[in-house]
């Protein structure tokens, strides 16, 4: 029995090297991207929240979420109520349907 292995061709040596050398590259350049793109975006100015907002009474509050110029409020009785962000005055009320309790 010959247990010697087969001797290992320099130019298929020099592929595998140059290929994980390609493989090292773009993976750090990947990772670069993705650590600037998250800079980019933690950098970035959050919206500016009312400092009050007046609701309706009875009407208690579930959820906010903003648009570039209004606001919307969730309350406990399934209605969304849509303020001017500029004003602050209330320019729809939404009753969602169909929702059970």
């Amino acid at each position: 029995m010959n247990d010697t292995p087969q001797p290992i061709d320099a130019g298929t040596v020099k592929f595998l090297r140059v290929l994980v050398t390609v493989l090292t590259v773009v993976m750090i350049a990947g990772v670069l991207v993705i650590i600037a793109l998250l800079v980019i975006r933690l950098s970035e100015k959050p919206p500016a929240l009312p400092d009050v907002i007046t609701l309706p009474s009875g009407a208690q509050a579930t959820a906010f979420t903003q648009g570039t110029s209004w606001f919307a409020v969730v309350t406990s009785d399934d209605r969304i109520l849509i303020y001017n962000r500029q004003t602050g005055q209330l320019m729809q009320d939404v009753k969602v349907e169909g929702t059970s309790q």
